[in-house]
């Protein structure tokens, strides 16, 4: 079972998909220029009431099986050292220890 870091990272990444088109389209009308300030501000006011896991910066890497926040290989999910374990124990498909 994934710890509670982990949870939440999945959580934070469920937050920010399901808010991102939202999101954006409120960013563009607070930053654009060329409209009025009241609606500009309008749309800064609606950019307030997201949540905290709506926020891209939320999301963190971690490694799926122990929750590690750094040295993630990002393209397995794991931490370099659960990384090495896994490749030793021929648990990841294509991978192979490196001999020259």
């Amino acid at each position: 079972m994934p710890n509670a870091r982990v949870l939440r990272d999945i959580k934070a990444r469920h937050g920010v998909n399901t808010n991102e088109i939202l999101r954006r389209a409120y960013l563009y009308v607070a930053r654009n220029q060329t409209l009025p300030a009241q609606v500009r501000f309008q749309a800064q006011l609606q950019l307030n009431t997201f949540g905290r896991y709506a926020r891209p910066t939320t999301v963190k890497n971690r490694c799926t099986e122990t929750g590690r926040g750094r040295g993630i290989i990002g393209e397995f999910g794991l931490s370099r050292y659960q990384f090495r374990l896994k490749a030793l124990a021929k648990e990841l498909p294509g991978v192979h220890k490196a001999s020259w």
